[in-house]
């Protein structure tokens, strides 16, 4: 997981016990799973004993960080700012213990707390003189912006981001003793500005560490779907498309993954590689990350309803199972299946099978309704069909719904209006 770090950081952690801290843009009320790799590196951190600082940009969202981007960002109002910083501090006590009678408890910022109190000749005169224009130019992620082969060129407000994140470090070194900034590689250039920042005003050695950025071996960018991002909320991504997105991965990139997401052990590890090598076929690695991560991020709950729904596809559940998943991933799992709609008055008539699977344009004929009755191949919510069988309110999955199969992976979902 490690990238970057300045010379003397490991002998310092070392020695005792250090605060260290890890930025968030509030971009959105939700992390997603490009996030998790800094919330593993506070969770490892807050393990070995030292105290995590999550700062969240509070100030710093309103302009937008030019590390990485090609453009820039929209910027935000102050009322979804607020909506954002509370639903990433809620999401962030899942994976930190903020518990303030332990010693290296996490805590959270906002560095809108001391940004709105700062004037602005202040800030010029007795920060801005100590980075020259000189040094923060010969960053990489202001270089690329201000290339030839830039579009866009670079405002002065995200020009300024750097000197912004270098203050932030030195106001949590002066006030919480924070001697380490940690951060994705494509940070380094803004963290390293804060250490030049602290050793100009005070003298002092503080650290720095990074990690790699997460890639895809198919080149595509981690943790995004057809859909988008995939987001640590199950209102944005439900448990059953979070496993999904890590069920799916590259055995290549499973054999990587393994070793960042999850604490297991270099030795556990090693076992699971090996494992997974008999029989690749059977994702084995892939299953271990997915249901790791359903369980950090969501629940034991979530990860047995995620793997009952994964099992429906594949024609391995029953109508039971069925009835038990909640509406958003019952429909997660039956996206893009063919529907049809029927009103529930019509359903109330309590029509035969045949009918109502005609009605609906399951199959385009009576006939072939019931050539496929006889044949034992078609199923209603996963339950085989007879021919003298009638449909009613009772059938209903979710209370508006009935799911029809023919064979293994034919399914047609029927939407009941009330």
């Amino acid at each position: 997981m490690l990238q970057d770090i300045i010379p003397g950081c490991e002998e310092k952690l070392l020695e005792s016990s250090s605060s260290g801290y890890i930025g968030f843009d509030p971009t959105a009320d939700s992390l997603h799973i490009g996030s998790l790799v800094q919330i593993l590196i506070l969770m490892h951190f807050q393990k070995s004993g030292h105290k995590p600082i999550v700062l969240i940009g509070g100030a710093t969202g309103m302009i937008g960080d030019p590390s990485g981007k090609s453009s820039e960002r929209n910027l935000l109002s102050k009322a979804d700012l607020e909506k954002n910083i509370n639903g990433i501090k809620i999401q962030l006590s899942k994976f930190l213990n903020f518990d303030s009678k332990d010693k290296n408890a996490a805590v959270i910022c906002n560095n809108n707390d001391w940004f709105n109190n700062i004037k602005l000749i202040d800030f010029i005169r007795d920060i801005g003189k100590h980075l020259t224009v000189n040094y923060m130019v010969a960053k990489d992620s202001v270089k690329k912006r201000l290339s030839k082969d830039s579009k866009e060129g670079m405002s002065f407000t995200e020009f300024t981001y750097q000197i912004i994140q270098a203050y932030d470090f030195y106001h949590l070194f002066k006030n919480q003793n924070c001697i380490l900034q940690m951060g994705g590689s494509d940070q380094w250039g803004n963290i390293t500005s804060g250490t030049e920042l602290i050793r100009k005003k005070t003298g002092k050695k503080v650290f720095a560490l990074t990690c790699p950025l997460i890639t895809k071996t198919d080149g595509t960018k981690f943790g995004k779907t057809e859909e988008g991002n995939v987001w640590l909320d199950k209102n944005r991504t439900s448990p059953y498309k979070f496993y999904q997105y890590w069920l799916n991965i590259s055995d290549e990139d499973a054999v990587r993954y393994i070793k960042i997401f999850t604490f297991y052990s270099e030795e556990e590890i090693k076992k699971f590689i090996k494992e997974h090598k008999k029989t690749p076929h059977l994702r084995y690695l892939q299953k271990i990350i997915a249901s790791y991560l359903t369980i950090l991020v969501h629940s034991d709950d979530d990860l047995e309803k995620a793997i009952i729904a994964s099992n429906i596809l594949f024609g391995k559940s029953t109508s039971d199972e069925l009835s038990s998943l909640d509406e958003n991933i019952f429909l997660d799992v039956f996206s893009g299946v063919p529907q049809a709609t029927v009103s529930l008055k019509y359903l109330n008539t309590n029509p035969s099978v045949q009918e109502f699977l005609y009605k609906v344009g399951f199959l385009s004929s009576k006939s072939e309704i019931n050539r496929a009755i006889k044949e034992n191949s078609i199923s209603i919510n996963k339950d085989k069909i007879k021919d003298s069988d009638r449909l009613s309110k009772s059938n209903l999955i979710c209370d508006k719904y009935i799911l029809a199969q023919r064979g293994k992976k034919n399914y047609f979902l029927i939407v009941i209006k009330h």
